[in-house]
């Protein structure tokens, strides 16, 4: 028997590795923000195969086959969420009017080519997939502006350097998306961007000049379209018409009321069952809650406050004003858009018409976003920490 001690293994040593890593407030911040949006999709998950399973039966197809594309989709989207986590998010900055071009020329081209959906020409078809370059629209724009603003911190003070850029990129985006027509997208890309202007050296009387013209376009915008206007004044109506522009606010409401406080049970949800239109899509927190009760609509909410609030803070402790000002504007369209869709559901906000973040069906909102998600984590891995306090 040899008296020589037997080698360690190498997995002490690995986990040595990774709990040294986790040390670092940068990891623990990038895993705080993973955290909430891993749940967030699996519950997305669950609750697609319950709303979905009607839907696909009546359009003669197998009653998890909306579910199985879902969950290729989300494979894709973690795919290309560790791709954008392992590239550096500076280099965003010197591809932003590239990703600007790449977007533009996507929205052109709907208009060229596009699929008409639900009254909006969102889509391109591609083979057997469909593409909504207007997803990939809202990061450029926030890339864009982060970039132009973040490298003119000093010219800032000049008007012409703070709209020129909103106008070449916020403008002619939300000029394309519109046309297809899309607005409940088009607020979000404006919200995101004002976000960024808001966020940077710009002076206050700038950001104001910008916001009420672009408010003044959205009132336009909102009286050019019957359907449009017809949805706002719907929403401030006292007498509510269930049978007509409110009824899906009114099954929504009804199916989140039948859930109580825990909810009918995992998939005996009664409201997919065509009472509630678009129950996989928009309408999926209604679902959620009809299911799960006010706990799990709850837990839904608290998930996307939990993301928000360290999305904050992984801005707020990024190295640069490009990774500070992409970060805030990334976060703010993400947060703001559960803030619409839920807003909609319950009946707080007008119905807009946008998906729920990492819950809904749809795969070019779900690869984006995963993929912003890799973005965000790299910009909280390169991070910086305040000096610390002299005691």
């Amino acid at each position: 028997m040899s008296g020589r001690a037997a080698p360690p293994t190498a997995a002490p040593r690995t986990a040595s590795k990774a709990s040294g890593a986790l040390q670092r407030p940068q990891e623990r911040r990038a895993v705080a923000l993973a955290a909430p949006v891993a749940v967030l999709v699996v519950i997305g998950l669950g609750a697609v195969m319950s709303s979905s399973s009607v839907v696909a039966i009546r359009g003669g197809l197998d009653q998890y086959a909306i579910f199985e594309r879902q969950l290729l989709f989300v494979a894709i989207g973690i795919a290309a969420m560790i791709v954008t986590t392992k590239i550096p998010y500076q280099a965003y900055a010197r591809w932003a009017p590239l990703i600007l071009m790449v977007a533009i020329g996507g929205l052109a081209a709907t208009q060229l080519v596009g699929t008409v959906r639900g009254g909006s020409r969102s889509w391109i078809g591609i083979g057997a997939f469909t593409v909504q370059p207007s997803e990939f629209a809202k990061f450029a724009v926030v890339t864009y502006l982060a970039a132009v603003l973040a490298r003119k911190e000093g010219y800032l003070g000049q008007f012409s350097h703070v709209a020129l850029p909103a106008i070449g990129s916020l403008g002619v985006v939300s000029a394309l998306v519109m046309l297809q027509p899309d607005l409940g997208t088009t607020i979000l890309i404006v919200v995101a961007a004002f976000a960024v202007i808001v966020a940077s050296e710009a002076p206050v009387r700038h950001v104001a000049a910008l916001g009420l013209a672009s408010l003044g376009g959205a009132v336009f915008l909102a009286r050019a379209a019957p359907y449009r206007w017809q949805r706002l004044t719907a929403w401030f109506d006292s007498t509510p018409d269930i049978l007509g522009a409110d009824l899906q606010v009114h099954q929504a409401q009804v199916a989140l009321g039948s859930g109580g406080l825990f909810g009918v049970g995992l998939g005996a949800s009664r409201a997919r069952w065509s009472y509630l239109p678009n129950a996989h899509t928009d309408f999926i927190f209604a679902i959620i809650g009809e299911e799960t009760g006010l706990a799990g609509s709850l837990t839904v909410i608290l998930f996307f406050v939990f993301f928000t609030v360290v999305g904050a803070v992984v801005a707020m402790r990024a190295s640069d004003s490009f990774g500070r000002l992409l970060a805030i504007g990334l976060v703010t369209w993400l947060s703001f858009q559960a803030i619409v869709n839920i807003g909609g559901v319950v009946d707080a906000l007008p119905i807009t018409g946008v998906p729920l973040p990492f819950i809904s069906v749809g795969g070019s909102a779900m690869i984006v976003n995963l993929a912003v998600v890799g973005v965000l984590l790299n910009i909280a891995r390169s991070g910086v920490e305040p000096p610390a306090r002299r005691s």
